[in-house]
């Protein structure tokens, strides 16, 4: 079933784009109008539900058996999950939305230019941070525990079939399944077009190509393809596990460069400054919607668009993080899903848009224009002005490419995983299938003008009913803990 609904939206993208994107944002939108109060307010929850289950008695309980180790150590799990959630999104936005929401400020901004640009940094690591990963950790949490410790499938469906008995749970799960795996596959869809944009931006200006050049696009669709569909076939310990490390380095040595030849000082004071702001504004943020001002759009367009497409891909993040969280405590896996990735986007917008911020504050300026007309280019062009800059963005090229295919090998296995009930270790050819298809589906959008902006949208369309799938999720996973660590019963 999920075969044959991917199958027709993607010739659906192909044929009549436009009409796909008009259609989808328009359902997008009337559910925003109508449902912004509920969905602010549930991922919101979705925070205090993980910090309460890691801080209460709940807190020791080890998805998996009680002397169970963890598969991987700290450092690969870390890197693993961070590059599945977020991946080649915080380059692609790392300093474009800091500087985007400096140019165009929420209501109630300072007008002051520098309040304004930390204001802006605060939007955006609300955007980023805790909320994002709790939405991950909330949908992980629920399927670690009813797989590891019920025997339940790893899907969707798992902690339902597990909880309830009667014949509506029977259509509810089996329609949570395929809404799960359309999500899945038209979210990772999406961000790869997206990042296949940004690489085709990045090597235009390593190697003076036109920009925008369509086979140059799908040159470096299917040199990833080929690498992600080889990743996909070598197993979870070996390509995924191998990819993500290679992603942290990469990572960290940009992220090194840039503070090492930019206004050092300025950054690290940005950064100590960005999480008092953020830890100021946090509460406040997560119920606010601008109804007395009539600025509802703005929320729309931004805030909430992030949270439902954090919701998009908490099929994909949350079985993946289930996945590879076997032998963890609850305390340590909403350390590790949440707090951790946090601290360290703050760290990086910090850096990456403290850099921008600062070179239109007090530099040459500049950015702003260029994040108004093409927001993939403008870390590309912010590297340009460091020394050796052909060096440090022939490295985010790579760092991009490794993103986007540990991102997609990701998906294979996840996809492989849902579709065939659960199995920790899916088949190769079933994984190597779906690999096959995301790569279609992106060339097909790539080719269709406005065909990756319609994939964007129909994943935030799958979000919206997996965002009751996901409370279902909640509900099955606090009902379940309070039957099996009664307080009488817990010794710590």
């Amino acid at each position: 079933m999920s075969l044959l609904f991917c199958g027709a939206i993607a010739l659906f993208s192909v044929l009549d784009p436009q009409l796909l994107t008009t259609t989808s944002q328009a359902f997008t939108q009337a559910s925003l109008k109508n449902l912004d109060w509920f969905y602010l307010l549930v991922c919101s929850a979705f925070v205090v539900l993980c910090l309460y289950l890691a801080f209460s008695r709940f807190g020791g309980v080890r998805l998996g058996n009680d002397n169970e180790k963890p598969e991987f150590s700290t450092a690969s799990w870390l890197s693993m999950l961070f590059a599945a959630g977020m991946g080649s999104g915080l380059l692609f936005w790392g300093m474009a939305e800091p500087l985007s929401h400096f140019k165009s400020p929420p209501p109630g901004a300072p007008e002051f230019a520098v309040a304004k640009a930390r204001f802006a940094l605060v939007i955006t690591n609300f955007h980023w941070g805790i909320h994002a990963w709790s939405i991950y950790a909330s949908g992980a949490l629920a399927l670690a525990y009813f797989s590891f410790r019920k025997k339940a499938a790893l899907i969707a469906s798992g902690p339902i079939e597990a909880t309830f008995s009667s014949q509506w749970s029977k259509y509810f799960a089996g329609f949570s399944d395929v809404i799960a795996v359309l999500a899945v596959i038209f979210g990772v869809v999406g961000s790869l077009g997206m990042g296949t944009l940004q690489m085709n931006s990045g090597l235009s200006g390593l190697f003076e190509i036109q920009p925008g050049s369509l086979w140059l696009s799908m040159g470096i669709l299917v040199v990833m393809t080929i690498c992600y569909m080889v990743s996909a076939s070598t197993g979870l310990s070996k390509g995924i596990q191998i990819l993500s490390n290679i992603n942290m380095i990469l990572a960290l040595v940009l992220l090194l460069a840039v503070l090492a030849l930019g206004p050092t000082h300025f950054l690290f004071s940005t950064f100590t400054t960005s999480i008092g702001d953020y830890l100021s504004e946090i509460i406040s943020r997560s119920t606010k919607l601008y109804p007395f001002r009539g600025k509802t759009d703005w929320s729309y367009g931004w805030t909430l668009i992030y949270l439902i497409w954090w919701i998009a891909w908490a099929p994909f993040v949350g079985v993946f993080i289930a996945r590879i969280s076997r032998g963890r405590t609850i305390r340590e896996f909403v350390t590790g899903v949440i707090l951790t990735p946090t601290l360290f986007s703050i760290f990086w917008f910090a850096v990456m848009g403290g850099a921008g911020l600062e070179a239109e504050l007090f530099g040459s300026g500049g950015l702003v224009e260029v994040v108004g007309r093409n927001p993939e280019s403008v870390f590309f062009q912010y590297l340009s002005t460091l020394p050796w800059s052909h060096l440090w963005s022939l490295i985010a090229v790579c760092l991009i490419f490794f993103f986007l295919v540990t991102s997609a090998d990701s998906a294979c296995f996840v996809l492989g995983m849902m579709t065939s009930r659960g199995s920790l270790n899916p088949p190769t050819f079933r994984k190597l299938i779906w690999g096959v298809i995301m790569s279609f589906m992106v060339g097909a959008a790539l080719f269709s003008e406005g065909g990756v902006e319609a994939l964007k949208q129909l994943a935030i369309v799958g979000a919206i009913p997996f965002v009751f799938i996901m409370l279902v999720h909640c509900y099955c996973l606090v009902a379940q803990l309070k039957k099996d660590v009664p307080p009488q019963k817990f010794s710590g």
